[in-house]
């Protein structure tokens, strides 16, 4: 059986009738999550980093911040334009570049290697077939001392394929992965992963504080 996404067109939609559907500019909630994902990166800068469904580009801007390079894609164009818009207004001395693709998961993914991978409100708009070859791709295209960040609303969508929590425990049982740090509330789930092996380092084995 082919691996199943939410159609593009139920985001496309979204997008035509409001340029920000999940209030990403003005939701407490969304502030604090990605305050949150940030804080957990266990790396202080990064190399290249790839953001699947950046929308309109908020979240990307802050790991612009952290990052050489930021990977950022949507299937909606009226996001992706929002994001040039935004992110180009914003961009400091001393940040990181980024490229806006027309992409989403279930397609091929880019031939390049990543130290950073983002997966943040996306992996639910996939069935449990599509969300593993997902994870099989991101542990393909990770880094070994890489990381992987997942992120999701707990609560359950009806016309969503998945939830949250189903997300997350799939990612726990990927064989390619190692958790690396958690945060859980009522309303979302925030994992960080590496790659599973004997070489990955805690940050204060890195800071030689152990």
């Amino acid at each position: 059986m082919t691996p199943a996404r939410m159609p593009d067109e139920y985001f496309r939609d979204l997008y035509a009738h409001d340029s920000d559907p999940w209030k990403f500019a003005t939701r407490w909630y969304e502030e604090r999550k990605r305050a949150l994902t940030l804080a957990a990166l266990p790396h202080r800068r990064y190399r290249c980093a790839f953001e699947p469904g950046c929308g309109i580009g908020i979240l990307t801007g802050e790991l612009l911040t952290r990052c050489d390079r930021v990977i950022a894609t949507d299937i909606a164009g009226t996001a992706l334009r929002t994001a040039a818009d935004r992110l180009t207004g914003q961009r400091q001395p001393g940040g990181g570049t980024v490229e806006l693709r027309h992409w989403g998961l279930g397609d091929d993914w880019p031939a390049t290697h990543f130290d950073l991978i983002v997966l943040s409100e996306v992996c639910y708009y996939l069935d449990d077939d599509g969300l593993r070859a997902v994870l099989d791709a991101a542990v393909a295209h990770l880094d070994p001392d890489g990381s992987l960040v997942c992120v999701h609303w707990r609560r359950e969508v009806p016309e969503y394929l998945s939830t949250g929590d189903r997300v997350h425990a799939l990612l726990a049982t990927h064989p390619g992965l190692a958790a690396v740090a958690r945060f859980r509330d009522d309303d979302f789930l925030l994992d960080v992963h590496t790659p599973a092996g004997d070489g990955r380092r805690s940050v204060a084995e890195r800071e030689g504080l152990l």
